[in-house]
């Protein structure tokens, strides 16, 4: 089954576009090591796109144990 974790960026790292705006800090969504959804702007929405990405691994899961039946 798939990993899914959230990434924090900080500083320089930020993407500018978010840095112009003030922000010092984001977020990411990552799937089995690769950048899924984000930036985010707070932990907390990046924390409701991983449970949601969650969840679809588990259908996508599910799905494939059904296949195999």
């Amino acid at each position: 089954m798939s990993h899914v974790d959230v990434m924090s960026l900080v500083g320089t790292a930020v993407p500018e576009s978010l840095r112009a705006a003030g922000h010092i800090a984001c977020w990411f969504v990552v799937v089995d090591g690769v950048m899924r959804s984000g930036p985010f702007t707070s932990r907390e929405a990046a924390g409701a796109s991983q449970a949601i990405w969650q969840l679809e691994m588990r259908r996508r899961h599910a799905d494939t144990d059904s296949l195999l039946a």
